[in-house]
């Protein structure tokens, strides 16, 4: 009895980790420490939290630096930034588990080249180039097999990957309509949306440190725009004082005029793990801009520093214990829903 009300309740909620460069600590406030903090929390409840590495997705775009250091260290970020890990979080490689790759090339024969096409960010990263691979085209496809094959009902994203998650929904109710009930439809973005806590648009977007219209980016050329989390922290405090604000002389929130300071103050928030609303209080109608920055720039570099004393103290074969633990988990779990899929296609 206790085994079937186990697996009626536990949910899985699935991640992946890019590991392209080094993030920002625009995808660490934003990304990188909300699902920390959903894996905790859920995990301790008994629900799977699955943190793969997609290196398959990677090698789409090029790569920065050292391919496996890339690797291991985006695990590292996870775990220096507070990550339990316990016997209901799972990371593993995306190219370790051959079910991914399989899995995609039977959902590439449900998918349509219409739904295909109308793919956002296919559109976007093709725009003005005579040619990309094929691979930017269709990672869409991969990524409905990354969530199909572990049945996850949760897949923490920007939204800039909902449409993703949509296609991942067609797909599996297609296949579902036609053999019966073999895959879980994740929720829908709206519930996505919910249970990462953006709701009305409101998700975390640190902005860039020079032009604060936009959000900070690790593809920005110029290096003051941006803290990388392993940045001296020094450098860092030097990159927020000298960070573009505005000629108002009053310091309040307000992303639309004084996206600038509003970022500020958003990074001192979420920085010290404190409200926003208490953080904007404490400095309503300020008018030193400078004394607000110099309170920023103690509280990152102190951050940096801290993180990357615990960032340091995870040694490789830590991770790759890991990994090896989760990819046994992951092939297990993947390899029987893909014998499910290749029954009902009669290759089994």
């Amino acid at each position: 009895m206790v085994k079937i009300w186990y697996n009626v309740v536990m949910k899985t909620i699935l991640t992946g980790i890019r590991i392209n460069s080094e993030p920002t600590l625009g995808n660490f406030l934003g990304a990188l420490l909300p699902m920390v903090r959903l894996s905790n929390e859920y995990s301790a409840k008994g629900w799977q939290v699955n943190i793969f590495v997609p290196d398959l997705h990677s090698i789409i775009s090029d790569i920065d630096g050292d391919f496996q250091k890339n690797l291991v260290n985006s695990i590292k970020y996870y775990l220096a930034a507070g990550l339990k890990a316990n016997q209901n979080v799972h990371f593993y490689r995306q190219s370790y588990v051959p079910a991914h790759s399989e899995m995609a090339w039977i959902l590439n024969c449900v998918a349509t080249m219409g739904e295909m096409n109308r793919m956002t960010q296919y559109k976007e990263k093709s725009e003005g180039k005579s040619s990309v691979n094929v691979g930017v085209f269709d990672y869409p496809v991969l990524m409905a097999a990354d969530i199909l094959l572990y049945s996850a009902n949760y897949i923490p994203v920007g939204e800039d990957q909902f449409q993703h998650i949509e296609l991942t929904r067609n797909l599996a109710m297609r296949i579902n309509h036609k053999y019966g009930d073999i895959l879980t439809v994740p929720e829908k973005t709206e519930e996505q949306a919910k249970f990462m806590g953006q709701t009305n648009g409101d998700g975390i977007r640190i902005r860039d440190l020079t032009n604060p219209e936009k959000k900070m980016s690790k593809s920005t050329p110029g290096e003051n725009s941006k803290i990388m989390l392993l940045d001296i922290p020094e450098k860092a405090a030097k990159k927020i004082m000298s960070a573009t604000t505005d000629s108002y002389a009053k310091i309040q929130y307000d992303m639309f005029n004084q996206p600038g300071i509003s970022n500020l103050l958003q990074i001192e928030a979420l920085i010290n793990n404190q409200p926003l609303q208490e953080v904007i209080s404490t400095w309503s109608g300020e008018t030193h801009y400078g004394d607000l920055k110099k309170q920023v720039a103690d509280s990152v570099s102190t951050f940096l520093a801290n993180f990357q004393a615990d960032f340091s103290a995870i040694s490789d074969e830590q991770v790759y214990e890991l990994l090896e633990v989760g990819e046994q988990y992951a092939n297990d779990v993947a390899d029987k829903k893909l014998m499910e899929l290749q029954k009902v296609f009669r290759l089994r």
